[in-house]
């Protein structure tokens, strides 16, 4: 980040994005992780009706829930350079004060501290556990060269 607290979303994702027609990029904390999620406006929009189709308006837990996913959101736009502005809330909801590290995570991008990557990974033996588990008994997608 520069000192105005503007990040350069890298080469990558910009060409992404343009690709797909996207203009507007919705920020938001992470419900899970100490991180910041970018979602491309048409994604945000996905996911916005996925969400309206499960609550019930008339349901005082699904209202507040609604209410705080929706309260803590910020419409960005890319300058020029490909730069955007992290508000100074964001950044403390993050723990972010200058490196981040941008993990592009499907339809969305994770903005992190590049610190707190580190930290939220998991071990590597860790990660082929629980990747073997995940993956290990899948019969169906049995790729052996055998």
């Amino acid at each position: 980040m520069d000192a105005k607290g503007r990040a350069f979303l890298p080469a990558v994702f910009r060409k992404m994005l343009q690709a797909g027609g996207e203009e507007r990029l919705v920020l938001r904390k992470d419900v899970f992780q100490p991180c910041l999620v970018l979602y491309p406006e048409s994604v945000w929009n996905e996911q916005m009706d996925a969400l309206r189709q499960r609550l019930n308006r008339w349901n005082k837990q699904h209202q507040q829930v609604f209410r705080q996913f929706v309260s803590e959101v910020e419409v960005l736009t890319l300058d020029g350079n490909g730069r955007f502005l992290l508000p100074k809330r964001y950044l403390r909801m993050a723990d972010i004060e200058q490196d981040v590290k941008f993990v592009g995570m499907g339809d969305t991008i994770e903005i992190w501290s590049s610190v707190k990557a580190e930290q939220e990974q998991m071990n590597p033996e860790d990660f082929g556990k629980a990747l073997e588990e995940l993956m290990g008994d899948d019969m169906s997608t049995d790729n052996s060269l055998t």
